[in-house]
């Protein structure tokens, strides 16, 4: 269905759009015609958003139907909240200091269309403010205080305080803003849900690679999903979605953290959710659970004091590990007293708390993918040939071990039940377990990933297509299940 523009009056709509349909608030609120449609992006655009006015009731009744408001209720109260504004200014402030700093006066007025304004220098804070208050038309006040600047007020923007001299502009923006929906592989098409995949083709840690991608778009399009790829300055289109796929490394200071926390607030299904985020980026957290639990780990202790007696508690070698490293960063191995002592100064430079192991040296660690609690993939990572992990350096001259997929009768029936008995301690989401085998037949959990390596011609050689075909079929389901009501299918 055609996405809506709602306002107070469309006479006073000043711009014609393509494949956009007018409509009066009044109209929206009370013919069944709107009522009955399902899916619909709605952008409210009414002059008056207070608490029971009607553009307040517009976003609130599109969210009651299950439609897709922009802006939100969340974000109109946001706007209205002097708390929230504060943490909004505390977020875009790096951002906001280095557009504003050349300016000489006590206050600056900043008019934001679609996420743009007509200086193009503002155009990153006008981003920035968007994605913390996804808004069509708005506008922003600053003013200078001792230690730089401060956003003051933010309020919606009428269209007929549209000054005429800015109409080309903002016809211009809205334009590309209904005919682009996000940056994308694919043009706009009639698909039952819509998903939005975080993912870029420049990250060389990105768990998934292009043609990955494209099997994905393909098996979403099967089970009628259509995907769109979005980047980080995507973050205030999120709630236009059905469903979000993070297929970029997830931290919990990051902007993947806050596309999972506002897609599962917007009622979108979402993988991987933020809880999994929190728990699966975090080492310290992991060890407190699988002891708590009795999962099998190598010998471990969280160290905090670089007195502490780290080599008598799990023994040298040992491996040193950040909190939340990824991808064997963060990660050292150390062979005797001094190299401990030198390691842990530095990682505790950086963290008030550090994961110290045992070394427990193995030729692969097992990887099985989990997904809703059940066993999905699985694989052998061997080691670098000479080295000690499965993959060893940098960005895109890092170096990675054979990647050996195995069908999952193949796999030690012990295998799978403590990896699923780890993975089911964390969540229902979608997991990499990785676990060791020692010499002596014993299996230890080495940690439970979120947003797991899912790779053309690796992970998916033994599935092929039914690997991303599984996926996207727990989307549909979820997505289903959900119906109009929202929520997240975690």
């Amino acid at each position: 269905m055609k996405p809506l523009v709602v306002l107070e009056n469309p006479r006073r709509w000043p711009l014609e759009l393509e494949g956009v349909e007018v409509v009066s608030a009044r109209d929206y609120l009370t013919d069944p015609r709107h009522a009955d449609a399902r899916r619909t992006t709605v952008f409210n655009l009414c002059r008056a958003y207070g608490y029971q006015r009607l553009g307040y009731y517009v976003s609130l009744l599109a969210e009651a139907r299950g439609h897709r408001p922009l802006p939100s209720i969340a974000t109109l109260r946001g706007m209205l909240e002097g708390s929230i504004l504060r943490m909004a200014s505390a977020e875009v402030d790096p951002v906001l200091q280095r557009a504003l700093a050349p300016l000489k006066s006590d206050s600056f007025v900043l008019s934001i269309y679609f996420g743009r304004n007509l200086a193009r220098r503002y155009d990153a804070l006008c981003r920035a403010l968007f994605n913390e208050f996804p808004m069509p038309l708005m506008q922003a006040r600053f003013e200078r205080v001792r230690d730089g600047w401060r956003l003051a007020r933010l309020r919606p923007v009428a269209t007929a305080e549209i000054p005429e001299s800015h109409r080309p502009f903002v016809l211009e923006q809205a334009q590309a803003f209904f005919r682009r929906g996000a940056p994308g592989i694919r043009a706009r098409t009639a698909f039952q849900y819509d998903l939005a995949m975080l993912w870029s083709d420049d990250d060389p840690e990105a768990p998934s690679d292009a043609r990955a991608v494209r099997a994905f778009e393909a098996a979403f399009g099967r089970v009628d999903i259509g995907m769109d790829l979005v980047g980080p300055g995507d973050l205030g289109r999120v709630a236009e979605y059905d469903a979000l796929f993070l297929r970029e490394t997830t931290r919990v200071d990051h902007h993947t953290y806050r596309f999972a926390r506002r897609a599962e607030a917007a009622g979108l299904v979402v993988l991987d959710d933020p809880d999994s985020i929190v728990r699966c980026t975090n080492k310290v957290f992991q060890h407190e659970l699988f002891q708590r639990h009795g999962v099998p780990t190598p010998p471990t202790v969280i160290v905090h004091d670089a007195d502490q007696d780290v080599a008598g508690a799990v023994g040298l070698p040992c491996v040193l590990k950040a909190p939340d490293g990824a991808f064997s960063r963060g990660v050292r191995k150390v062979d005797n007293r001094e190299g401990l002592a030198e390691a842990l100064a530095e990682l505790l430079e950086d963290s008030d708390l550090v994961v110290a192991q045992g070394f427990t040296p193995s030729a692969f660690d097992w990887r099985v993918g989990l997904l809703g609690g059940e066993a999905l993939w699985a694989a052998r990572y061997h080691m670098v040939k000479g080295h000690w992990q499965i993959a060893q350096g940098d960005g895109r001259a890092r170096r990675y071990g054979t990647v050996e997929a195995l069908a999952l009768a193949s796999v030690p029936e012990a295998v799978l039940e403590l990896a699923l008995r780890a993975g089911g301690l964390v969540g229902r989401g979608l997991y990499g377990v990785d676990l060791k085998e020692l010499s002596d037949g014993r299996l230890l959990v080495m940690e439970v990933n979120d947003n797991p390596n899912l790779e053309a011609g690796y992970e998916d050689a033994v599935l092929g297509e039914a690997l991303y075909d599984r996926i996207a079929a727990w989307f549909r389901a979820r997505l289903d299940a959900r119906g109009g009501g929202g929520g997240n299918g975690g």
